[in-house]
């Protein structure tokens, strides 16, 4: 993919302190309607962000969420006619499904806060526990597992683990890349949140692997073999040991 012309999106890192990235628009994604499921992104940094541009831009109405959501204004121009910004709870309030993208310390407040709007819904869970910033919360997720640790941080939501191993730079780039997509990784419980989940993964230009239930996701987790490979599903699924 390359270096984007317009000029409102080249001004990438001006919003939330630098934290989101912007990327240029994919190949035809932004003729399309916005027809398709709401999505609401909790933590609209660099990878929230370039995940919801991404569906946005595949015709997901998307609310990205910020205490500030004033400081989304480029974001939400960049993502298109489909994207609005608001405050955490709209964001979990509006999707039918929710991008969580936070530091990881930060997921329990996640679930207390907005626990109950998140309640059944299908949560991508793209939190990567780092122990020097996240403390005894990431050191606990990684010694329980990091898929299991996040369904209990957010109970009663159908947690998926995904768009968790790869950064927002190279998620932006090989987006609709043409030949083989780029495979992401999926753990879960609920066969239909998966499912959910892997049809995101598809409309933001990938291909998704589901590896197993949650109790798998520490094969992809930070550090892991699964993490960090920018490769297509049957080479994926090689490195991770997966049949089909």
């Amino acid at each position: 993919m390359t270096e984007a012309a317009d000029p409102i999106l080249r001004r990438a890192l001006l919003l939330a302190g630098g934290a989101a990235l912007i990327l240029p628009a994919p190949r035809g994604a932004m003729a399309q309607p916005a027809s398709r499921s709401p999505v609401g992104i909790i933590g609209s940094g660099r990878l929230g962000g370039t995940v919801g541009t991404l569906l946005a831009r595949a015709g997901h109405p998307v609310l990205f969420s910020s205490r500030h959501p004033e400081r989304l204004k480029e974001l939400v121009e960049a993502a298109g006619p489909n994207a609005r910004a608001g405050l955490p709870a709209e964001a979990a309030a509006f999707g039918e499904a929710l991008l969580v993208a936070v530091p990881y310390g930060a997921l329990p407040d996640v679930g207390k806060e907005l626990g109950a709007a998140l309640r059944g819904k299908v949560v991508l869970d793209a939190c990567n526990a780092v122990v020097a910033r996240d403390g005894a919360v990431g050191q606990a997720a990684i010694e329980r597992g990091i898929g299991l640790a996040s369904a209990e941080h957010l109970p009663g939501a159908r947690v998926v683990r995904a768009f968790n191993t790869l950064g927002s730079r190279v998620l932006a780039e090989q987006a609709h890349r043409a030949g083989a997509p780029v495979a992401i990784p999926l753990a879960g419980d609920d066969a239909a949140a998966l499912e959910a989940a892997a049809a995101l993964v598809r409309d933001a230009g990938f291909d998704p692997v589901i590896v197993g239930p949650l109790a798998r996701a520490p094969e992809f987790a930070m550090g892991a073999r699964g993490y960090g490979q920018a490769v297509t599903a049957p080479e994926l699924r090689q490195i991770l040991g997966l049949s089909g």
